[in-house]
């Protein structure tokens, strides 16, 4: 049994869960670990300039920032308002190819990774299309900046991050961020779609726990 957490690092929904899933990895993650998938958002075959996007997150973040109490920070948030300016291309190829590269070493780290990068992008405007953007984070995560970026130009965590965004499909996952309970190899559970409650995913974790005991009863 795992909890399977579909996720992107542009996705700012996915920023605004942080502290859902955070609270869920220390309270559940010893019991029922928790895989973190990237999905693949925003694919490098189709290159989009942060200024095809700059309206759509002017018009979420707020709402986001209120509905979840997540803070978006003003040197993220001055690319989409000086979208002209920009130089930022969005692409979810590079952080899903880090984060691949955390969890071979660190699986159990996936979550802190992923909220991380998230951090690095929404709060402080990182570019997560350049690796310098995670060079801050690699003594935490037991990397030299020469082993983590050889890897990074590695064709295999490329491959090992696109065939996550084929799992996220296969699973039907639409949206992000979406959480899911597995509760062998072909029955899984939806916990959540979109941003949820933490209380709200636990409730509905401990029914469906409850339902495959009684089942085996």
């Amino acid at each position: 049994m795992r909890l399977i957490y579909c996720y992107d690092a542009y996705c700012g929904w996915c920023y605004g869960f942080s502290d859902v899933i955070k609270q869920l990895n220390e309270t559940v993650g010893e019991k029922i670990p928790i895989e973190v998938l990237s999905g693949g958002m925003l694919l490098p075959e189709y290159p989009m300039p942060v200024q095809m996007i700059s309206e759509v997150i002017l018009d979420n973040y707020r709402r986001v920032e209120e509905y979840t109490g997540i803070t978006f920070g003003e040197d993220f948030l001055w690319h989409a308002r000086h979208a002209d300016q920009s130089d930022w291309f969005p692409n979810s190829l590079p952080p899903a190819i880090a984060l691949c590269i955390i969890k071979e070493k660190h699986p159990e780290k996936a979550v802190d990774f992923a909220l991380d990068i998230e951090y690095g992008l929404n709060y402080e405007g990182r570019d997560l299309t350049d690796r310098e953007a995670y060079r801050h984070l690699l003594a935490k995560y037991d990397f030299t900046p020469e082993e983590f970026f050889e890897k990074m130009e590695d064709p295999e965590y490329a491959s090992r991050a696109r065939n996550e965004f084929d799992i996220c499909r296969q699973l039907q996952v639409t949206s992000f961020p979406a959480l899911l309970l597995q509760a062998n190899e072909s029955k899984f559970f939806l916990l959540a779609k979109g941003y949820t409650p933490y209380q709200t995913i636990i409730d509905r974790l401990d029914n469906i726990i409850n339902e495959i005991r009684a089942q085996l009863n």
